[in-house]
């Protein structure tokens, strides 16, 4: 038997394989749900392999752009809120040096996330080019 290729609204047309971070499939999650109580935080955040799915119908509908952001997103769920602020503060323009750029890019990279270390040094790049960071 094929396997099915889930389509745009990924809500409204998987067949029960993708999940929420909880473990939840997608197709659960509706308003009677959540009234009844029966979701609860974990069930409506966001998993990877939704995000990289996401990315899929990004990239067939013609934004590579939005694919990529969505595939860095995927690498970002595994880390807390916590290390998330941290990495959008650091990343501000003249908040850190480059070679704390550099640091975080190797955090990220040990985390999972080369794609997101890739645009820590391309913003590295970009700052220390313009003056922002040394």
């Amino acid at each position: 038997m094929a396997e099915l290729t889930p389509a745009y609204p990924l809500a409204e047309t998987d067949t029960g394989g993708a999940r929420t971070a909880s473990g939840r499939r997608v197709s659960e999650i509706t308003l009677d749900a959540v009234v009844r109580g029966e979701i609860g935080p974990d069930d409506i955040r966001i998993s990877a392999e939704v995000l990289r799915q996401q990315a899929v119908f990004a990239q067939r509908g013609g934004n590579p752009q939005l694919a990529d952001n969505l595939r860095r997103g995927a690498e970002l769920v595994s880390f807390s809120d916590e290390e998330l602020l941290d990495l959008y503060e650091s990343l501000r323009p003249g908040r850190s040096s480059a070679l704390e750029l550099e640091q975080l890019a190797q955090r990220l990279e040990a985390g999972g996330a080369a794609l997101c270390a890739a645009l820590v040094r391309e913003a590295r790049a970009a700052y220390v080019r313009r003056g922002l960071a040394s």
